[in-house]
């Protein structure tokens, strides 16, 4: 996939499709969620570790484009990276893909917050620099 550097697998439940047997598009944005989780684990200690230093990650907002339906039984990999950082802001950048063809693709824009206020913080230096080792 362009540019991409981390993936992640998931296997479409049968639960997660509709009477046509197509899944649902809220499930885009959950897949989105576990390929996130799993990068951060990957790359930055993971997010409890975000959490236990007193920090959260809000969503700010989500975008999917849906490019071919997947379908129960389909194994679909979730590509991500990070698509921009600065100041408390990030956004990650998704592919899903069912082998060689991309069937969704989109983003989430993030803010990291203090978890006691809520009030917007600057990203860690050290999460930063995690996130930037990642995409070199």
């Amino acid at each position: 996939m362009g540019g991409f550097r981390f993936s992640t697998d998931v296997r479409v439940r049968f639960a997660e499709t509709d009477a046509q047997g197509v899944v649902h598009n809220s499930n885009y944005l959950v897949w989105f969620e576990i390929a996130r989780i799993a990068f951060l684990e990957e790359y930055a200690g993971g997010y409890p570790a975000l959490r236990e230093s007193g920090l959260e990650s809000f969503v700010l907002e989500a975008h999917v484009r849906y490019r071919q339906p997947a379908h129960f039984d389909d194994r679909l990999s979730i590509h991500t990276r990070i698509g921009e950082l600065r100041g408390a802001r990030f956004r990650f950048d998704y592919e899903i893909a069912r082998g060689d063809e991309v069937i969704a693709d989109g983003w989430t824009a993030h803010a990291c917050v203090d978890a006691k206020t809520l009030r917007p913080t600057r990203i860690p230096q050290a999460l930063a620099d995690a996130l930037a080792r990642a995409e070199s």
